[in-house]
């Protein structure tokens, strides 16, 4: 068995910095979607070796995924990436990271460093997670997504150019969408051969704008049978 550890490089975020706004995405919470993530104050390896602690008093796993969770896991300067992903992929029980970020979050010199990390470490693997959610432009509107679809697109595509794995998360449940609305995300998503998709319910975090439209009664959430049977 292979678990993700989930670590915090300490970063922001355009939809938070004020770069595109100031409030994140409508269902972020303040710790940047990486609540589970360790201490942004320890290192990577300090977060690894703490959460691989944790993890083993539950499990003899010996084996793990470095997963920069939290904010935008490219959204820094190249050289502090290079130095965070080199030191995630040097770790002996490391056999490969997951990087979580956005399709407008990959310029050229990012890219770069993405394919150094391939380079260096051949016998390990290097994915990108990118947040879709949701295909439809309303929907990403409505959550603050802030980048169109296009940009998705075009990310998407380039990776793939490199031959990184992508995987791409999706929410189902989302307000205002119907159960149409979300296959079309899905059929959407089955036509650009990715490597992988996460599926996620709506999750309701306190705190956060989404929290506060559930309040006001805006929406309610899928019930647990009609999520497990879509």
């Amino acid at each position: 068995k292979v678990y993700k550890i989930s670590l915090n490089g300490n970063m922001t975020c355009p939809n938070r910095d004020g770069t595109l706004d100031s409030r994140g995405c409508i269902f972020c919470s303040a710790g940047g979607s990486g609540d589970f993530a360790t201490a942004p104050s320890l290192s990577v390896t300090e977060q690894i070796t703490q959460a691989k602690e944790r993890i083993r008093r539950k499990s003899n796993c010996r084996k793990f995924i470095a997963y920069f969770q939290a904010y935008t896991g490219t959204y820094a300067a190249p050289e502090r990436l290079y130095a965070l992903y080199h030191m995630a992929l040097s770790h002996p029980k490391i056999i490969g990271i997951s990087i979580a970020t956005r399709p407008d979050c990959l310029p050229a010199p990012v890219l770069d460093v993405i394919k150094q990390c391939q380079m260096e470490f051949p016998d390990k693997f290097v994915w990108i997670e990118l947040g879709l959610q949701s295909v439809h432009e309303k929907t990403a509107l409505y959550i603050r997504r802030g980048y169109p679809l296009s940009c998705f697109e075009e990310a998407l595509e380039t990776l793939q150019t490199m031959s990184v794995p992508v995987i791409v998360h999706v929410i189902l449940g989302l307000p205002g969408e119907t159960r149409a609305d979300m296959l079309a995300t899905i059929d959407y998503l089955s036509h650009k051969n990715i490597f992988g998709i996460k599926l996620q319910l709506l999750h309701v975090l306190r705190g956060t704008d989404l929290a506060a439209e559930y309040e006001r009664g805006v929406f309610s959430c899928l019930s647990k049978e009609a999520y497990i049977d879509l």
